[in-house]
C-alpha cells in the first residue's frame, strides 16, 4: 500500500487511471476482426473499404491511448518500459512470422499494405496493453 496525504491509503492499482488498456484491447479486436473478414474473403478480392475503415478506427484507438499514457503524472514509468520492452520484442517476432506467410503465400498491393499495417497494430497494442496494466499496479515511487 502506497500512503498519500490523503486521509486514507491510496493502493496503486485504486489509483484513478486513463482507459489505456481499454482503447489498446479495442484496437486489437478491430485488426483482429479486419484480418477475419480480410481473409474469408481468399483467393477473391477482399472489400477493402471495411477492413481499410477497422484499420483506421484502430490506429485512432492506439493515438488515443498513447495520448493518454503519456499524460499520466504519477506512474511506474520503469517499470513500463522493461514490460513493454520484452513484449514488444516478442510480438514483432510473432508479427513478423505472420507477415511472412502472407508474403510466401503471394499476397500483394493493398491487401498486403494492410495486412502489414494491421500486424503493426496489432505488435504495439498487445505490449500496451500488458505494460500498462502491469505498470498500473507497481507503486510510482
Amino acid at each position: 500500500m502506497s500512503t498519500t496525504n490523503a486521509p486514507h491509503p491510496v493502493a496503486a492499482g485504486d489509483r484513478p487511471m486513463p482507459p489505456v488498456a481499454w482503447l489498446s484491447s479495442v484496437a486489437l479486436c478491430l485488426v483482429i476482426v479486419g484480418g477475419i473478414v480480410l481473409a474469408s474473403d481468399a483467393p477473391r478480392a477482399a472489400p477493402l473499404g471495411l477492413v481499410t475503415a477497422f484499420l483506421i478506427v484502430a490506429i485512432a484507438l492506439m493515438v488515443m491511448a498513447a495520448g493518454m499514457l503519456v499524460r499520466i503524472k504519477e506512474f511506474a514509468w520503469a517499470t513500463f518500459g522493461v514490460v513493454f520492452k520484452w513484449a514488444l520484442l516478442a510480438y514483432v517476432v510473432v508479427s513478423g512470422m505472420i507477415e511472412f506467410a502472407f508474403v510466401h503465400d503471394h499476397t500483394r498491393g493493398s491487401s498486403l499494405v494492410l495486412v502489414t499495417l494491421m500486424l503493426t497494430v496489432f505488435a504495439l497494442s498487445v505490449p500496451t496493453t500488458i505494460a500498462f496494466t502491469t505498470a498500473r499496479f507497481v507503486d510510482p515511487t
